[in-house]
């Protein structure tokens, strides 16, 4: 059977559509990668963007959800 792994963009609400997601589908998150994590002097995040997602990945059987 066909594998089908989409990548969803989202406007800063990855994070409650994945948890909606995962209330419907089960499982658990596979990575979640927040833009506080990747943080550094080159690469500055804003204090009100730190805990929003930057990646996030949720497996559904054989295929992958992901997010950002």
């Amino acid at each position: 059977m066909a594998q089908i792994n989409p990548h969803i963009n989202f406007n800063g609400n990855a994070e409650e559509a994945f948890t909606f997601y995962k209330s419907v589908f089960g499982g658990e998150f596979a990575l979640i990668t927040r833009f506080k994590d990747l943080a550094s002097p080159e690469f500055p995040v804003a204090e009100k963007e730190a805990n929003k997602i930057m990646h996030i990945a949720l497996p559904i059987e054989k295929n992958i959800l992901y997010g950002q």
